[in-house]
Parts: C-alpha cells; sequence; structure tokens
C-alpha cells in the first residue's frame, strides 16, 4: 500500500465512480475503493467517516455537476423569457441524456441520490433558487409578472418535473416529448408574462 501518496477527497470521489461503475452499487466496498487507489481502507475513512458519507458525497458530486452549467445559464445577461426556455430545456437535456447514454450508471446514481435525502433536498433547493433568480430577472425586465417569486418558481419546476425527474425516465423515449416540451413551455412563459401595455 503507498501511504506516501497524498489523498484528496475529490480524487477519492473520482476513483468511487469508476469503482461503482466496475462493481456495481450493490457490490462496491470502500475496501475496493482503497485498492484502486493503492492505499488501506483506514485512509479513506480519515477523509469520509463512513461508507454512507462516501455514498452521500458521490451523490452531491453528481448531482453538483448536473447543476453547475445551469447556475451558468441562469447568471447570463440575457431576456429573461429566453433564459427560462433554455435553462429547462438543458435540464431536461442533461437528465435525458444521462439516462439514455448510460443508464446502468444512472440507476446507480438515482439510488445513490435517494439514499442522501439531505443531499437530494439541497439540490432541488439549488434548482428552484435558479429559476427563481431568472424569474426575478424577468420581472425586474418587465417581461413576467408574478406575485410570488419563490412560489412562482417552485411551480414552473414542479410543472416541468416529468421532463427532469428520473422516476419519470421510462417516459423520455416517447417520440412525441419534444412536441410535450415545446408545449409545457409555451404555456409556462405564458403564465408568467407581463400584461402588455395598450
Amino acid at each position: 500500500m503507498n501511504e506516501i501518496l497524498v489523498l484528496t477527497p475529490e480524487r477519492i470521489l473520482e476513483v468511487t465512480e469508476d469503482v461503482l461503475r466496475r462493481y456495481g452499487l450493490a457490490k462496491a466496498t470502500v475496501v475496493d475503493v482503497a485498492r484502486a487507489l493503492d492505499v488501506s481502507h483506514g485512509s479513506v475513512y480519515r477523509h469520509f467517516p463512513s461508507k454512507a458519507s462516501l455514498r452521500e458525497a458521490v451523490a452531491k458530486r453528481w448531482l453538483d455537476r448536473a447543476s453547475a452549467p445551469l447556475e451558468k445559464i441562469a447568471q447570463a445577461d440575457a431576456p429573461a423569457p429566453a433564459k427560462l426556455e433554455r435553462w429547462l430545456r438543458a435540464l431536461f437535456t442533461a437528465k435525458q441524456n444521462r439516462f439514455n447514454e448510460d443508464p446502468e450508471m444512472f440507476a446507480t446514481y438515482l439510488t445513490l441520490a435517494q439514499e442522501a435525502c439531505k443531499v437530494v433536498k439541497a439540490h432541488k433547493e439549488g434548482l428552484a433558487d435558479q429559476i427563481a433568480s431568472i424569474i426575478s430577472d424577468g420581472v425586474k425586465q418587465g417581461a413576467f409578472e408574478v406575485a410570488d417569486v419563490r412560489t412562482s418558481a417552485r411551480a414552473v419546476y414542479d410543472a416541468s418535473i416529468r421532463f427532469h425527474h428520473p422516476a419519470h425516465s421510462n417516459e423520455w423515449s416517447d417520440p412525441e416529448l419534444p412536441a410535450r416540451i415545446d408545449a409545457l413551455l409555451a404555456l409556462l412563459l405564458r403564465g408568467l408574462e407581463a400584461p402588455r401595455k395598450s
């Protein structure tokens, strides 16, 4: 074992993802991760005190990678209606691509995310915050009119859930999906739109 190697939490998480891909969630152990890193399992436990904390960190890393590109869209300087549509389409595409390109790892991460309830709740709140930021921009721009930005953001998130929540992944191969997404986005944007002044 190479104990001289400097371990970082990020390196451990990278290797854990590889181990999960190789062995699957049910069979992968902390010992497997340590072996892949060429260290003792005690070295891994110094960074992550339990298998559960390691799995929670893997789930958080996966969810953070999914939300980072969305945050860039939310912070961009652009008209809010176009930005909200772009943000929602990026969310749908990212989740659907992950499912279609690697369904086994998608299922693994779904299970991890279900175990890490606090992490998932924080992820959902983060996404709702990004939507709220876009809607708030839209109100300032005079493009949107809403009574409560936070409530509206949560409503947008909830209304679009079947296009990004893993529980609906079996519907994502439906050939009518793009048309259904277009119809939903048109409805949401129309509902947020500020009335035109005559």
